[in-house]
């Protein structure tokens, strides 16, 4: 694959787009108003709109190593409080997957050298959740356990966010955490309940 593939992946799609509707990138030009904020792993397997049937417009999107939420990562906070106080989204899902190279590495007791500090978020994770990921006797199903943990901290980490716990008062805003199953190609609902979350992390996080 070149550079030239995908220039012309790309006229052909944008003709196909033109060819059943004539008006679609002149609507893309106007405001955007996407529903959900999406956070989800880099890896190159995981597609974000394409896996949930979502077309250009209908999601904001974040993507790092991990699928994280660090406090002290300028980035993602930019991308959670735009997402949520101005283009003011119903939902925001954070999406792991199984077969996480990141969550892979950081597992392993090793110094990784410039990984270390954005693994760490994902080190501190494996801490909280010790017992219950160590009593796990089968590598892969605690590699699976890990990827699911991981995805709940990380939506609590959302929940932490001023704007985030302002939009659930004003309107209800719900965090989602999901997993996607690479194997099957599904995605897994893990049933976060954004209001018990929210209780929980209120005695603690509140910042009202």
């Amino acid at each position: 694959m070149s550079i030239a593939d995908i220039l012309a992946n790309n006229a052909r799609w944008a003709a196909e787009q033109t060819a059943g509707d004539p008006d679609f990138f002149r609507r893309l030009t106007g405001e955007q108003h996407p529903f959900m904020l999406y956070i989800g792993c880099s890896d190159s397997r995981v597609t974000a709109e394409e896996m949930m049937g979502l077309g250009p417009g209908e999601a904001f999107i974040l993507r790092n190593i991990g699928n994280l939420t660090p406090a002290l990562d300028p980035g993602a906070t930019a991308v959670i409080t735009y997402a949520v106080a101005h283009l003011e989204v119903d939902h925001v899902v954070v999406c792991g997957h199984y077969l996480c190279v990141g969550i892979e590495a950081a597992l392993q007791p090793k110094d990784l050298g410039p990984l270390n500090p954005w693994l760490r978020t994902i080190r501190d994770v494996y801490r909280t959740h010790a017992e219950e990921l160590d009593a796990i006797t089968d590598g892969e199903a605690r590699m699976r356990r890990m990827v699911e943990l991981n995805v709940v901290e990380q939506c609590r980490n959302v929940l932490k966010v001023a704007e985030v716990q302002r939009a659930f008062r004003e309107r209800r805003l719900r965090v989602h955490g999901l997993v996607f199953d690479i194997s099957e190609g599904r995605l897994i609902d893990l049933e976060v309940d954004t209001d018990s979350e929210m209780e929980a992390i209120s005695r603690i996080y509140s910042l009202d």
